[in-house]
């Protein structure tokens, strides 16, 4: 049975949540610090190694990459009733996208310029990853974003089965339609040092986006700095607020959404309904033993999965601001009253038909988002993550001249005379 916390219990259920949290794990960590070191060093010959090592599969520079008629193929092994619905949800997630454009701005007064230059990444890594972790989907919400943004050449890398072929060849028609430029036969932290540092065969990248297991996570964060990542993410959750208008069986649906994900998954329902409490809590059981994931959601429940019973609306809207969830579901009677006071969450879904999963797969926005309470401080994946800007700055030599004084004071007042020199070298000075 899933456990009822109080909302005094609060800090507890934030702890819970936080432990779910691998990346501290130093054995995995030593390994994926000698695994980038060694493709960086040895490039081709590295990363062929630990493909045949940990995929099973023997590649070579001549059969790494992805081929027309590997792609051609995929096609035929797809539905078109599927090929249709990816088509428009590619549709719909360039929509969303394209609101998010910036452009280049200058403002020009009295002989000064100042503005902003938004320019794309010149190319960007997609990592997607492979058997039963490989979500076509994803590759959607990871390249359309790029795609809108301008980005010149968009890599894709995903494990190879032993075979050497692509896993999941679903994958190939979704890197397709999104307008992937070149797709590699290669996984784990191997390809994402590969993407780093590039190779003989796969091109260096600026920025690598895209998720996947703790080796990927912990190899994306060993690169940074080399080139960006978008961000280390964690396990998949969701935090639904119920009042008394909600219903348990849809409550209990989307909970269990997230937990079928990974045994790491967190499913979490805040009520100011005790009796909402009581009948959530008997749905997701009743719901669980129908579904074929029963396994993965019965260690998701059982580790991470928690009702938390509050007072009020105002103490659940708390509850969401600490946890800061990945994903929150305001299933109440006047979602967007509750709206003005949330805080922290990477995507809020409103009302009693906006499901979580309609997000990961159809509405627009990025299903891409913070987990662990990093939507704090994070955003999700959006056009802005695929651009670079740079300030601009023109100034007359009458503008100049007239704050040359205040600059200068400045430069000195710091210690730094060759800064200041460099403005009054200007008037003689």
């Amino acid at each position: 049975m899933i456990p009822i916390l109080q909302y005094g219990d609060k800090e507890a259920l934030k702890e819970r949540l936080l432990s779910r949290s691998q990346l501290t794990d130093e054995e995995i960590t030593g390994r994926v610090k000698q695994i980038v070191r060694d493709v960086q060093e040895r490039g081709d010959a590295a990363l062929f190694e630990y493909t045949e090592r940990f995929d099973k599969a023997k590649l070579s520079e001549k059969t790494v990459r992805v081929t027309e008629d590997e792609i051609r193929a995929a096609y035929r092994a797809a539905g078109e009733e599927w090929i249709g619905s990816m088509r428009e949800a590619a549709k719909r997630i360039t929509a969303f996208h394209e609101k998010q454009r910036q452009r280049t701005w200058i403002d020009f007064e009295d002989g000064i310029a100042l503005g902003q230059m938004v320019r794309p990444l010149e190319r960007v890594g997609v990592y997607v990853p492979g058997g039963t972790a490989a979500y076509p989907s994803s590759v959607l919400m990871n390249v359309l974003p790029a795609r809108v943004a301008g980005v010149k050449e968009i890599v894709m890398v995903t494990p190879p089965g032993a075979d050497g072929n692509v896993s999941y060849p679903l994958t190939l028609v979704a890197a397709d339609i999104a307008g992937v430029d070149k797709i590699y036969k290669v996984g784990g932290a191997q390809a994402v040092a590969a993407l780093a540092f590039g190779t003989e065969t796969i091109p260096r990248v600026d920025k690598i986006v895209g998720p996947g297991n703790i080796y990927v996570a912990n190899a994306k964060r060993e690169v940074f700095g080399h080139c960006g990542i978008d961000m280390v993410a964690g396990p998949s959750e969701v935090l639904v607020i119920a009042d008394e208008s909600a219903n348990p069986v849809y409550v209990a649906a989307d909970m269990l959404s997230q937990a079928e994900h990974d045994p790491l998954a967190a499913a979490v329902v805040v009520t100011d309904s005790r009796e909402m409490a009581a009948r959530v809590a008997a749905e997701i059981e009743r719901q669980t033993a129908l579904l074929p994931r029963r396994e993965i959601v019965d260690q998701s429940l059982a580790h991470y999965g928690t009702i938390v019973a509050c007072e009020n609306l105002h103490q659940a809207a708390e509850v969401a601001n600490l946890v800061a969830p990945e994903h929150l579901e305001l299933s109440v009677a006047q979602p967007f009253e509750l709206l003005g006071e949330i805080h922290n969450a990477g995507a809020v879904f409103l009302g009693h038909y906006a499901p979580e999963p309609l997000g990961d797969y159809f509405a627009g926005p990025n299903h891409v988002l913070p987990t662990s309470g990093t939507a704090r401080f994070f955003s999700p994946l959006n056009v802005e993550d695929f651009t670079k800007k740079s300030s601009l700055v023109y100034y007359s030599r009458e503008a100049l001249s007239a704050v040359s004084d205040d600059v200068v004071r400045l430069a000195r007042a710091e210690g730094l005379d060759a800064h200041a020199n460099a403005v009054a070298v200007r008037f003689g000075k």
